[in-house]
Formats: structure tokens, C-alpha cells, sequence
């Protein structure tokens, strides 16, 4: 759903930035709240991860194909906050690098791929925790629903924005059943991968997915007839600040973080040459619906990584290949950059030489 330029007038764009840049403001403040020591570093593999699973674009329906928007995703293994900087992240690699989404058009993208997908799953996930029983399995099927919505949700927030300010004369009406129609399909694909994805975490390290915090019951045992509180296990997610991590899931960590780095380079690597060819819901409506009648040339057009594939490389395996893996490394490198100094904000702001002692 990455929007070119031309699609969305120059006004329309530029308040778009304006809410963009707010957006990530808040976020960067929020964002410290939700990472520590053990997030920080898994914050910018799912960032590295999403850029390669939106490589994989997969059939819908007729000529058409979709791919993975990711907000649902990061809110719920890293948190909301996090989630907005993650997935806003790949889509600045993915604009400049890679020419993949317009650069006066990524205030829209961000708003409509980052803020609204990630608003909409993790309120609704949220909502849906707090109804269904406590348990792991709770989170995965929350996990599938929030996602399944986010995706129709950020199709109705792009129809909001063309109908202010397209560039070309077409029926609202029409715009909106197209791409809510065919995006009720994606977010379907976008649902099971995040389900999958999520419950793939739980089963190795559920004190590292941000929505399962505070969701498992203590295990009880029976004394003398009666219930106690068994001792903490080191997989409780309550809401207690976690203690520091033992060696084995320190360890732990480490082959997680290094199983998910080494899985997303093999599906960027590998795995993305046998996507689907077909345009994805966007590219679909906006060709039959004549949205696409204004559109601009990329500013990173001659990037030497635009549209996915190494300058001067013919064969079109390696190329895209190599691009994609490039991708995943750039992105990595990048989110983790933005969320070590996050956390290391965190570390300052909280540090007893900026404690003030109020004590009389």
C-alpha cells in the first residue's frame, strides 16, 4: 500500500508530514517506556523483518497481490510507541533506497502504513486481551483479529486522504469499495502472518512480546487446602519490572535474535524471488480506477537499488536477491541505532545523577 507521488496533492501531503513528524515525536518519548535492555536489540530485528516479509508479496484474488504492512506486528511484539518508529523505519529505507513509496508522499505513507494500522491493531488487541482468557493461546488469536482489521483500516484511512486531497476526479464511492474490498483479502494474509509470527515468539520467549505482559496467571498451588502463588517462573510475564535475565535467557535472547536475522535474510535473500509479480491492492485500484493518472517519477528513481535489485547485475535472481539482503542489513543497522539511543535516553533521564532529592 505504499503510495507514490502524485497520488495525494501537495497541501494534503504536506499536513501529513506535519501529523508524520508529531506522530514519531510522541512515539520516541513513548518508545522509552517500552524498551529496555532486551527489547531494545529486537525492536530493530522487527523492523529488519518486516522490510523482508513486505518483499513477499502474495496473491489475493484475480491480478492482484498484497504484502505485509506490519503495524500489528511491531505494536504487539514491541509495543505501540515502538511499533510507529519500526515500521516508520522501513518505510524511510524503503523510499530512499529502494524507490518504494513517494518522498512527498511518505508523510501519507507513514501516517496511513505506520500510525493508523498500528493505532488501530493495538487498541483493538488490547481491548480483546482483556475479554478472552489469560492465556498465550488469547494473545495469538488476538493477535490474528487486530491485524485482520488493520488492514481495511488503513485502506478506509487512504480513501479519507484522497477524497481531501486526490489529484484526479474519481467517484469517492468507487475508491472506497475497491480498496476496502480487496483489502479485507490482504489483511487476511497480514493476519495469519502475524499470528504465526507472534505465537512463534511466545513459544520460545513470551517475556519478550510486549503484549503478553501482565496476561499469564501466576501458577497457584495447593497447601493445606488451600491456593498459594507458586515462586516466579522466568517465562511470568506480569506486570512487575522483569528481573535481569538469567544466563540461559540471556542466551536465549541471542538465538532468537540471531534465528529471526538470519529468517528474514533468507526470505529478503531467497524466498522474495518467488513472490507474486501482480500489483498489489493499491497498484490494482489505481489502475483500473484511473487514481494513477498523476503519478510522479520517484525522486530516488535512479537509486542504485530502486525497485528492488542492484544496478548493472542482470541476473534477476542475484539482483533482487543481494538488494534484499542489502535491505535487511541497512534496516537493522538503522533501527537498532534509533532504539539503543531511545534506550539509552531512558537510561539518562533515569540515572540518580538527574534524580532530584525532594527528601526534607
Amino acid at each position: 500500500m505504499h503510495v507514490p507521488d502524485g497520488f495525494i496533492d501537495a497541501p494534503t501531503s504536506a499536513v501529513t508530514g506535519v501529523v508524520a513528524a508529531g506522530a514519531i515525536a510522541v512515539s520516541l518519548r513513548g518508545a522509552r517506556r517500552e524498551l529496555d535492555e532486551r527489547t531494545a536489540p529486537l525492536a530493530g530485528l522487527v523492523a529488519a523483518f518486516i522490510f523482508a516479509v513486505q518483499m513477499l508479496n502474495f496473491p489475493v484474488a484475480a491480478g492482484t497481490s498484497g504484502h505485509l504492512l506490519g503495524g500489528a506486528l511491531a505494536a504487539i511484539l514491541v509495543g505501540p510507541y515502538t511499533g510507529v518508529l519500526c515500521v516508520s523505519v522501513v518505510l524511510l529505507m524503503q523510499g530512499i533506497l529502494f524507490a518504494d513509496g513517494g518522498l512527498t508522499a511518505l508523510g501519507v505513507n507513514i501516517t496511513d502504513m505506520a500510525i493508523v494500522t498500528t493505532v488501530v491493531a493495538y487498541a483493538l488487541f488490547r481491548g480483546l486481551v482483556k475479554v478472552l482468557p489469560r492465556t498465550r493461546r488469547s494473545v495469538t488469536v488476538a493477535s490474528f483479529v487486530a491485524a485482520l482489521v488493520s488492514v481495511p483500516a488503513a485502506a478506509l484511512a487512504f480513501t479519507f486522504l484522497y477524497w481531501i486531497g486526490g489529484t484526479t476526479d474519481v467517484a469517492i464511492g468507487k475508491v472506497a469499495t475497491a480498496m476496502i474490498g480487496v483489502h479485507v483479502l490482504i489483511g487476511i494474509g497480514e493476519a495469519a502472518i502475524t499470528a504465526l509470527t507472534v505465537g512463534a515468539v511466545i513459544a520460545v520467549r513470551p517475556d519478550l512480546v510486549y503484549g503478553a505482559r501482565g496476561l499469564q496467571q501466576r501458577l497457584k498451588l495447593r497447601v493445606n487446602g488451600e491456593l498459594v502463588d507458586a515462586a516466579p517462573d522466568p517465562s511470568d510475564t506480569s506486570d512487575a519490572e522483569p528481573a535481569a535475565p538469567a544466563p540461559a535467557a540471556a542466551r536465549s535472547h541471542r538465538k532468537l535474535w540471531i534465528t529471526g536475522l538470519v529468517t528474514s535474510l533468507v526470505l529478503a535473500g531467497f524466498v522474495s524471488f518467488y513472490a507474486s509479480a501482480n500489483p498489489d491492492g493499491l497498484e490494482k485500484v489505481a489502475a483500473d480506477k484511473g487514481i494513477d493518472e498523476k503519478t510522479e517519477e520517484h525522486a530516488s528513481a535512479d537509486s542504485p537499488l530502486a525497485d528492488y535489485g542492484v544496478e548493472d547485475i542482470t541476473n534477476a535472481r542475484l539482483s533482487g536477491g543481494l538488494a534484499g539482503v542489502i535491505g535487511v542489513g541497512v534496516t537493522v543497522v538503522a533501527g537498532s541505532a534509533v532504539f539503543w539511543a531511545v534506550r539509552r535516553r531512558r537510561s539518562d533521564d533515569t540515572s540518580p545523577a538527574n534524580t532530584t532529592d525532594t527528601s526534607v
